[in-house]
């Protein structure tokens, strides 16, 4: 079988490195792909957003099975032409993806499907959002409801705060038509959690847990990024915790969706926080995280491919067999000075080649440049260790990550840091 993986980033790397190792893989196309992609997979210059030369390139590679990887190819209806065109695919089309492309439409959707999840309203006006804010003590997030690169929460402890958030979405449009509509929902308090569900509209199946880490800096401080790094599995998280989660949230998520008459296959990605009152869906993702699959898919030791094909044709098992490394991975990422702001790319990459054995480097921001790799996105790449436990597996993602070097390049040193502390 030919694959088509649809992305160039970490996440697509992360993902072609897999369906690669599967004895029903002959070859696997990445488009467009990164630096890092053709190591494990044929790059194809082709735009994750171009559903059309898509298509077209899928026909004369006779591809078997499409995975869409990023937000925006589901967003502009990647999922639709493919289906269309007769290819079984692992990835929704763009109504239901909606449930991560708009967050308006995903809290109504939790709303509806009894989904515990924070108090929230919908704002168009700045006026009424900060009567809401003022409410609420300032203890809100505020929420751009279309898509900002996983840059459009912004955390508030105070009116001061909540009112200059509302002010940047909504006067200053500071994420464009992204922000035009805004979200606000009160402040909820705990540690985060992703539980991913693969399903083929009807049957959902939970994924081992991961933790992410969204904050620029040290200690969780600093801006919201796409991601800094990632643990898998969290400390005290059990495989009884997540079940219920999958039933109290994913479940009723694609019951909604079906309901509607919008038929999801492919992951579900539920952000959640652990509050005293028990998990609160935070938001939903319409695709593996990013960089929640670079540590999910190496402790993966089954074969993904049956997985996702079984999704994609609608034919999931109820409760397919799944091997798991009991080992935890960890990963770091390498970021370009100035990410999640503004930043320059076309540094040359050095240290690539010394990588420790064992440590995964997976690609983001990498292009070929005139003496080698070269930088070209804000999230450069993501070093992946295992262990026999959490602070190994920190080891060894962490001697990958100190030995990428390019310009203003930088990385937290504590991603995992806390489950060490509680083991």
């Amino acid at each position: 079988m030919r694959i088509l993986i649809v992305g160039s980033g970490a996440r697509e790397h992360a993902l072609a490195w897999k369906c690669a190792q599967s004895p029903l893989a002959e070859r696997v196309y990445v488009a467009p792909g990164n630096g890092g992609t053709p190591e494990v997979a044929r790059n194809v210059a082709v735009s994750a957003d171009d559903s059309q030369k898509l298509v077209k390139l899928a026909r004369k590679e006779k591809i078997g099975l499409v995975v869409i990887g990023p937000e925006s190819a589901v967003a502009v209806g990647v999922g639709d032409e493919f289906r269309h065109a007769g290819f079984p695919v692992f990835g929704p089309n763009r109504e239901p993806g909606r449930i991560e492309t708009s967050k308006a439409f995903a809290k109504d959707l939790m709303r509806a499907a009894g989904i515990p999840t924070a108090d929230y309203e919908i704002f168009t006006e700045a006026a009424p959002a900060r009567e809401w804010a003022r409410a609420h003590e300032g203890h809100v997030a505020v929420k751009a409801d279309g898509l900002a690169l996983g840059k459009g929460v912004l955390v508030c402890s105070s009116l001061a705060e909540a009112d200059a958030a509302i002010d940047a979405m909504l006067v200053q449009k500071t994420f464009g038509r992204a922000g035009t509509t805004l979200v606000l929902e009160e402040r909820l308090v705990g540690p985060e959690l992703t539980v991913f569900g693969v399903t083929d509209g009807e049957r959902v199946v939970p994924l081992p847990p991961v933790r992410d880490f969204k904050r620029a800096r040290e200690g969780d401080q600093g801006p919201n990024t796409g991601g800094m790094g990632a643990y898998s599995p969290p400390a005290g998280i059990t495989p009884a915790m997540v079940e219920e989660i999958a039933d109290m949230v994913l479940r009723p998520a694609v019951e909604e969706l079906a309901r509607r008459g919008l038929e999801y296959r492919g992951v579900l990605y539920a952000g959640l926080m652990l509050t005293a009152h028990g998990p609160r869906a935070i938001e939903f993702n319409a695709r593996f995280g990013d960089p929640e699959a670079q540590v999910l898919l190496p402790r993966m030791a089954s074969d993904l491919v049956p997985l996702l094909l079984a999704s994609a044709l609608g034919d999931l098992p109820e409760r397919p067999h799944l091997e798991w490394d009991p080992r935890p991975a960890v990963g770091v990422v390498v970021a370009s000075g100035g990410y999640p702001g503004t930043y320059e790319t076309g540094f040359p990459i050095e240290g690539l080649g010394g990588v420790p054995p064992g440590v995964l480097m997976f690609h983001a921001g990498t292009r070929p440049g005139p003496s080698g790799l070269q930088t070209s996105g804000g999230r450069v790449v993501t070093s992946v260790g295992m262990g026999a436990d959490i602070e190994q597996a920190r080891m060894a993602a962490l001697s990958g990550a100190v030995r990428v070097r390019f310009a203003g390049a930088y990385y937290r040193t504590d991603i995992g840091q806390e489950a060490v502390r509680v083991g």
